[in-house]
């Protein structure tokens, strides 16, 4: 299973009044980190979405363990757990100083771009997808 690691500095306008990452914005490094998984795997949404596919998300879930401040440097790792019929499951880490911060998934339904109604991607794609390779 492939995992990408990226780096991450917060900036001020991720912050409350308290300089605390706002609890929304992970659901923004998630995406962040799935943007670079797909990439690492050799395509991009762009490239998913020029093949007719999207990936709307269908479920999200964040465990919050301690927070992350103003100009932390977070390590956010993702990966892809499942792809069974056309739900992608991807998790994601958010670590300041190897301390686990949050954790949590998005599920994801595979759609064709112009109906968006379920669509099974070639066997190609949910190779890369499970195996990393």
């Amino acid at each position: 299973m492939k995992k990408v690691i990226i780096q991450y500095r917060v900036p001020y306008a991720d912050t409350d009044q308290m300089q605390i990452v706002y609890y929304g914005n992970y659901l923004t490094y998630f995406e962040r980190s799935r943007n670079e998984l797909l990439r690492a795997m050799g395509f991009s949404y762009k490239e998913l979405e020029a093949l007719g596919y999207a990936l709307p998300v269908k479920e999200a879930h964040v465990n919050y363990h301690a927070p992350a401040t103003y100009d932390d440097l977070l390590e956010i790792t993702g990966w892809c757990e499942s792809f069974k019929g056309v739900r992608l499951k991807i998790c994601c880490e958010v670590r300041h100083n190897g301390k686990l911060l949050a954790e949590g998934y998005t599920v994801h339904a595979n759609c064709d771009i112009k109906t968006m109604r379920p669509k099974r991607p070639p066997q190609e794609i949910l190779n890369i997808l499970i195996q990393g390779d």
